[in-house]
């Protein structure tokens, strides 16, 4: 029996499949065999988990299956976190895929290639958080060949919002007749914790000489958690809230069109619908007062905020005498409806009433409001190989356009506590255009040389350059080395950029400026200290130089490793709250902007390692260490992130069809701020959470050739933690959030299974 561990293939293939891979990502890899000279690279012999590089196929999925969202198992790929935007703790549970501690809106998620930005229409809070589950969760775990993790400079490439990495979620495409079932169940021991079900199908396969199509489907509904699940660990009646349920409608269908020898072009359209279920989240962590309104939402596991997401697209796939072709149009159209919510200090982020039904002038009912997006991306790719200068190479040249729009007629208006109200524009825009080239050189037997530069511009920011250089160096047949640095960025949000975005703070958030006492107005009484944040249409984009150094090892009994170290130097970083331009003519607040603020750092460490251990087990392993992730100006972390991760499995292939999996991840310390990030102002020696380890136990059979059940326990020790109350700081004298910002659920079961035709 072969055993499948986590490792390279061959020390050829290190070299070739570390400088080949970005273009394979872009590309939305169709298992296509690319030919450099007498070499053949393949999907099947990239390495599963590389120097900047992983792969999770569709075996791992059902091995260790996802209960909800992928970001579950992306987590425990090296270099991998869930976090929020920034180090607040605010929406704490709704965590999504932070790599390399450079935030998720710069972790870039793709499926099949094409970007995928719904998140953007979720609005931006002061500290740079969105009420938003992130965009992992549209495409079911069953549904999906492989997922493709691209971890540092090789991902500089792929323009706005990759100066972490990427994430490329590559769905199947049955080439015959195929038609699939799975059903998924998950039930916590805790009575307080909800329960999961999911269920879906695909049918694909021949439509006619020259067509063939797709059709798939998927219900997920995960319950919320119970409103009182964290009031022992908070001995508050007011105790921060649960995990938020949500129910995911997915639809989608593929038809593909053999237009000519070598020439596909698919159509494709998606229809996604997910809806929350209330558990009482509010911005600032807390949850409702006893009998208030959104008290009685989270007892009643309301429905406060519906995503709906469309996709409309066009794609093109073209193998040439001189090369190969991938070019795409999509149309992606987001709907965030949301319950009206209180727009500053403890009431950020809660459910309020904002409509007065009978007329008292008291308001008394909810009403939703309705966030649009529309993302239109186009993309051409070009994968040239050839021979220059007696030396191997493949020339990758593309050039991408994005253009964003949203409307948002709630939000983009001022508003004060007196009811003033602009006719501002609702409507924001930002086109943005670029070209890059890449070339992958064979410079010798042992040194793969990868150069590449991007061009953008950006009718709101102008120009930007990112160029990058990764080397991949072949010491012996066992050892070989990567070297990569790179200039990435991102581009402000929509947000960020409209002047007419006025976001209210009820002070804790405000920069206090002395020198301004005898200047200032006199600002209304009820909130003397309070202040608003505008948009900003002047803003340059995030930049971040991006460097590595790795080693990998592939040699004696299969045993597999690598060891690297990155360091993210971060400038023009996007901040609120430090610039005052001025004062509210109807309340007399002070007035700040979004404004680029100086440096911020990140540095760490990730490595793995994989070994068979005999003929029927075994084990791998990966680490993340985080040495710096903070604001260079007040040393305040950039989010809150373990100190260390470390994520270790055994594989037991107790006969060809059936595998067990023991799983361990140990989660280091989180540390809290330690003063107010807009303002400056230390606060007491707030909670850190301690580290902890949680334990996996699965298994994996394949019944037949059409059917596999997978089942096991999560959290095997049950070792729950809790999100706790909010400390009051006796300095700002107000209430801040420690660590303990976010729930790990207690032990679980599941089981689950697919089964095909």
């Amino acid at each position: 029996m072969r055993l499948k561990t986590l490792g390279l293939t061959s020390t050829t293939a290190i070299g070739l499949a570390l400088a080949i891979l970005p273009g394979q990502l872009a590309a939305q890899d169709t298992g296509e065999t690319l030919v450099l000279d007498d070499i053949v690279i393949t999907a099947e012999e990239q390495v599963k988990q590389a120097l900047g590089a992983s792969t999770i196929s569709a075996e791992d999925l059902e091995k260790q299956p996802v209960i909800n969202d992928i970001s579950e198992i992306v987590r425990r790929m090296p270099g991998v976190n869930l976090t929020g935007n920034a180090a607040s703790g605010q929406y704490g549970n709704n965590r999504q895929i932070d790599i390399r501690g450079m935030g998720p809106e710069n972790t870039l998620i793709l499926i099949d290639g094409k970007p995928v930005m719904s998140r953007n229409a979720a609005k931006m809070g002061r500290a740079g958080e969105r009420d938003t589950r992130g965009d992992s969760n549209w495409v079911a775990p069953e549904l999906i060949e492989r997922i493709e993790v691209l971890r540092g400079p090789s991902a500089a490439r792929y323009g706005s919002g990759a100066s972490g990495g990427v994430v490329n979620i590559i769905t199947k495409r049955p080439d015959t007749f195929t038609g699939s079932v799975g059903l998924s169940y998950n039930s916590p021991e805790s009575s307080l914790e909800g329960d999961n079900v999911r269920t879906n199908f695909m049918l694909a396969g021949p439509a006619g000489e020259r067509l063939t199509f797709r059709l798939t489907g998927n219900y997920n509904k995960q319950d919320g958690d119970s409103p009182e699940l964290n009031d022992a660990a908070a001995g508050s009646e007011t105790a921060p809230a649960g995990r938020e349920g949500v129910t995911n409608k997915d639809i989608g269908s593929l038809l593909t069109w053999q237009a000519a020898e070598g020439h596909e072009v698919d159509f494709e359209f998606n229809f996604s619908r997910q809806g929350n279920v209330y558990v009482g989240e509010r911005g600032t962590g807390g949850s409702g007062e006893p009998g208030s309104p959104e008290d009685e939402l989270a007892q009643s596991g309301a429905t406060t905020s519906r995503i709906y997401r469309r996709t409309l697209g066009a794609t093109h796939r073209g193998d040439y005498h001189f090369g190969q072709s991938f070019s795409y149009l999509q149309w992606e159209n987001t709907r965030n409806a949301s319950i009206c919510r209180g727009a500053a200090g403890a009431n950020e982020g809660t459910p309020s009433f904002c409509v007065d039904t009978d007329g008292d002038g008291v308001a008394d009912d909810f009403r939703f409001d309705t966030v649009t997006l529309d993302n239109i991306t186009g993309k051409t790719e070009w994968v040239l190989p050839m021979t220059l200068g007696g030396r191997n190479q493949t020339l990758t040249l593309g050039a991408e356009v994005r253009h964003e729009r949203m409307s948002d007629p709630t939000t983009l208006v001022l508003e004060s506590p007196e009811g003033g109200a602009t006719d501002a524009p609702s409507k924001t825009e930002q086109t943005n255009i670029g070209l890059y080239a890449e070339s992958n050189i064979q410079w010798n037997d042992r040194l793969t040389l990868t150069p590449a530069l991007r061009l953008d511009w950006a009718d709101t920011f102008g120009f930007n350059a990112s160029p990058s250089l990764n080397a991949t160096y072949r010491f012996s047949d066992e050892w070989s080395m990567k070297v990569g640095l790179a200039r990435a960025f991102k581009a402000p949000n929509l947000f960020q950029l409209n002047p007419n975005y006025r976001y209210m703070s009820a002070g804790g958030g405000c920069q206090q400026f002395d020198d301004d006492a005898e200047t200032r107005p006199q600002p209304i009484p009820e909130w003397p200290d309070s202040c608003y944040i505008y948009g900003n249409p002047d803003l340059k984009p995030e930049t971040s130089i991006n460097a590595e150094i790795g080693l990998a090892y592939e040699g004696f009994n299969d045993i597999n490793g690598s060891f690297t170290f990155f360091h993210n130097d971060y400038k023009n970083r996007i901040a609120a709250g430090d610039t005052l331009i001025g004062y509210d003519p109807v309340t007399n607040y002070r007035v700040y902007i979004w404004d680029n603020t100086p440096k911020a750092v990140v540095q760490g460490l990730e490595g793995n390692f994989s070994m068979p251990l005999g003929e029927r087990f075994a084990f791998n392993a990966n680490a993340t260490y985080m040495i710096k992730s903070e604001n260079k100006e007040n040393g305040q972390p950039l989010s809150l992130v373990p100190k260390h991760t470390i994520n270790a499995s055994l594989d037991w292939f107790a006969t060809e069809d059936l595998t067990f999996t023991l799983a361990a991840t140990n989660y280091g310390r989180i540390k809290p701020r330690t003063a107010n990030t807009s303002t400056g102002i230390p606060y007491d020696i707030l909670v850190e959470r301690p580290g902890y380890t949680l334990f996996n136990l699965s298994s994996r059979w394949n019944i037949n050739d059409n059917a596999v059940l997978s089942a096991g326990v999560t959290n095997l020790f049950g070792k729950e933690i809790h999100r706790t109350q909010r400390t009051w700081d006796s300095v700002t004298d107000r209430s801040v959030s420690d660590a303990n910002t976010f729930n790990e659920p207690g032990r679980a079961f599941y089981i689950s299974l697919t089964s095909s035709f």
